[in-house]
């Protein structure tokens, strides 16, 4: 049996899953400033996903970093360097879920929506079933909102292959740009390990994405 503190996390989504609860939610009391568990974890910010519950994550065992769809930006990428060479973390855990409305639009698409283009207020209104407010100006930031490859679909869609294959394009990319920064190790005696799930946030369940793979094409 693996010793990786993610397989043992894993074991805790099964009771979570199952509507036990593992993570306390009292304070512990003092501790070390490194996290307890060596775990650090990049997951999107969606309100129907709570990292400590699903991971039975205690307080003071990982460090996790939220921000939209769970990329790994620089600045998720700054925080895992710090996390490991600084606070001693060897494992990541990246987390997309499915319903993510990160597939509802692309990156042109929600710039063109602020800017005040009429065409894409319109489609984004539709994708998100709210009147979208333009604030009809430009911004040089962010640089980036990092939509999601592929076709776009509704807000909140249930999911199915099409999607599911979108979200494991996006946790494969994930992985690789951590794998392949030259200031995250993936060898030696300092050496992280990377792994990519899907969370379902109908069931509760987390699905370990395999790596490599397809990641999608620019199109």
């Amino acid at each position: 049996m693996s010793d990786s503190m993610t397989d043992k996390f894993l074991e805790n989504n099964k009771l979570y899953a199952n509507g036990e609860a593992v993570h306390k939610p009292t304070h512990p009391g003092q501790q070390a400033i490194q996290p307890a568990k060596r775990v650090a974890v990049v997951a999107c910010m969606d309100a129907r996903i709570d990292v400590e519950d699903l991971l039975g994550l205690q307080t003071g065992e990982a460090h996790i970093i939220r921000n939209a769809g769970g990329v790994v930006t620089d600045d998720a990428i700054r925080c895992l360097i710090i996390s490991h060479h600084l606070l001693n973390t060897n494992e990541i855990i990246l987390i997309h879920h499915t319903r993510c409305g990160m597939l509802a639009f692309t990156d042109d698409l929600l710039k063109a929506g602020l800017e005040g283009d009429p065409a894409a207020e319109e489609l984004l209104g539709k994708a998100t079933s709210r009147e979208f407010v333009s604030c009809k100006t430009s911004s040089a930031t962010p640089s980036a909102f990092h939509a999601f490859r592929g076709p776009l679909e509704p807000l909140d869609s249930p999911r199915d292959d099409k999607n599911m294959e979108r979200l494991s394009w996006d946790v494969r990319r994930s992985i690789s740009n951590i794998m392949n920064h030259p200031w995250i190790p993936t060898e030696g005696s300092d050496a992280v390990t990377v792994r990519g799930f899907i969370y379902d946030v109908d069931t509760g369940k987390l699905e370990e994405v395999s790596y490599p793979g397809d990641m999608g094409s620019f199109g």
